[in-house]
């Protein structure tokens, strides 16, 4: 009876477990059975904490699984999870033990197949459409002809070969390159901080701001482009100041920074010809431009001249201009006699018939009341203002005089200097400093000698020394004739030197 009561009811032998152990023993069979797996799903609720983790769902049409992303994973996802995008999430199954719930710690996020890329493409460019970032009205024109262009691409490509060579064909600028990478999960945060970082820049600053932004990437997949699909890339390109060119894959590639950008390019090497103009055209236009205006100054100028003498023969001669007036000049002249006789007759009428009416005591009685007149007069008048303005006169004359004496005593000065100088400079050009030395002057009469074939033919000479003058008269006739038997002397003459005597009575020096 007492083993019956002792022995366990059936299934009493089974291990009791706690809470926490059951929790950590499903947290560590969940971990240890499925490890890294990859899910496919569509994504539903997500909800981003302030501590920046990211908590969102995956799910089909019959099941939920709960998906975390912590704040340091989030920076490496290629793809942020939207709602209603289709995704597969790579990651691992956990459990989370304080609400017996079970979720999965998700490291990277792909969508799933290039059809669900295309639906949130399309969700994108419909929410910034909706804002008006594609408007029209927001885009700003392009520099005609910009200073520095910055280029937002990868430094390694062959897109930034392809520009540098396209702008140096075309009119060669200074251009700026932001390295960035143009694919993978770094390329959307990079692209975003090349432009605003261009815009950041300081005019004329020491890395001078770009007066032109061109964002290049070569061709590729959806995938490849996808980081130009963004929507932070999107926003950066609309909110920048600085106008901007995408030139983003080839022709028929399209992200959404074409739509938000001021001009897209079909391709890089577009984007350079859109950014500058060709430099020859640019001076055969300005050429043309020159020589359009010269050809319409000239034109202008023929039309004005002809126009001149049009009007010009239809103005009269001077000289018919000048008939009338000579016709009345000839009248005036030809009735003047007769109109200074008519004249002086009319004034002796008058004179005569106002001289009848005078009798001497008219004469008398006329004088008497001017006599009277003038002696009232005389009684008022008085030397005084008279003796005042003379004298004041006087005083202005001496002042005067004085004055002019002074000048003229500064006048005769100024002369006295100048003749001083004059004299000065007379005795230093004058031959009378050369004849000191021990030159003298030959004169024949009024004629100065300066040859001995001309001392030979001349009369009586006379020769002048520093010291007065010397008549040889007819004493130098044997010293010639003696001169021109010996033709040949044996000393050589001495050099007659070269002075600045003019002829008009200086002389020849010897």
């Amino acid at each position: 009876m007492s083993d019956l009561i002792d022995d366990p009811a059936p299934g009493q032998n089974a291990p009791e477990f706690t809470v926490s152990e059951i929790s950590g023993e499903v947290k560590r069979t969940l971990e240890s059975t499925f490890g890294r797996i990859r899910v496919r799903g569509e994504v539903g609720r997500v909800f981003k904490a302030r501590s920046g983790h990211l908590y969102y769902d995956v799910k089909d049409d019959r099941s939920v699984l709960a998906c975390t992303t912590w704040k340091g994973q989030v920076a490496g996802l290629s793809v942020v999870p939207e709602e209603g995008l289709e995704v597969v999430v790579t990651g691992r199954l956990t459990a989370f033990g304080a609400q017996s719930k079970y979720n999965m710690n998700v490291e990277e996020v792909a969508v799933a197949g290039q059809g669900a890329l295309m639906a949130l493409l399309e969700k994108r460019k419909k929410q910034l459409e909706a804002e008006g970032l594609f408007a029209p009205e927001r885009k700003k024109p392009l520099p005609y002809l910009p200073q520095i262009i910055g280029v937002v691409t990868s430094p390694s490509g062959a897109v930034i070969r392809d520009i540098l060579h396209r702008l140096r064909d075309r009119f060669p600028r200074k251009v700026l390159v932001w390295p960035v990478a143009v694919q993978g999960s770094n390329c959307a945060p990079e692209v975003a901080r090349a432009i605003e970082g261009f815009n950041r820049l300081t005019p004329g600053g020491a890395l001078p701001r770009p007066d032109l932004i061109i964002v290049a990437r070569g061709g590729g997949s959806i995938e490849d482009l996808w980081g130009f699909n963004e929507e932070s890339v999107a926003r950066a390109a609309a909110a920048s100041d600085i106008p901007l060119i995408s030139a983003v894959g080839h022709e028929t590639d399209t992200t959404l920074i074409d739509f938000v950008s001021d001009r897209r390019a079909p391709t890089p090497t577009a984007a350079a010809e859109l950014a500058v103009p060709v430099r020859l055209d640019l001076l055969a236009w300005s050429e043309n431009q020159g020589a359009r205006l010269a050809r319409a100054a000239g034109q202008a100028v023929q039309q004005r001249r002809q126009r001149l003498n049009d009007l010009s023969r239809a103005l009269p001669r001077p000289e018919t201009l000048l008939e009338t007036p000579r016709q009345r000049l000839d009248q005036a002249s030809d009735g003047l006699p007769r109109a200074l006789t008519s004249v002086v007759q009319r004034r002796r009428v008058q004179l005569s018939e106002a001289s009848a009416a005078l009798r001497p005591s008219t004469l008398r009685q006329l004088v008497e009341g001017r006599k009277d007149r003038l002696r009232n007069l005389s009684s008022r008048l008085t030397l005084r203002p008279i003796q005042q303005d003379m004298q004041r006169q006087k005083e202005r004359i001496a002042q005067l005089g004085q004055r002019l004496d002074a000048v003229q005593r500064q006048r005769l000065e100024r002369q006295r200097q100048q003749l001083s100088a004059a004299g000065r400079q007379l005795e230093i050009l004058s031959y009378k400093a050369t004849l000191a030395r021990g030159y003298a002057v030959v004169r024949a009469g009024d004629m100065v000698v300066t040859t001995r074939s001309a001392a030979q033919q001349a009369g009586p000479l006379q020769i002048e020394f520093s010291d007065g003058r010397l008549d040889l008269g007819a004493a130098l006739a044997p010293a010639a004739a003696m001169g021109a038997a010996d033709p040949k002397p044996k000393s050589k003459p001495r050099t007659k030197p070269k002075t600045g005597l003019d002829e008009g009575g200086q002389g020849s020096l010897f």
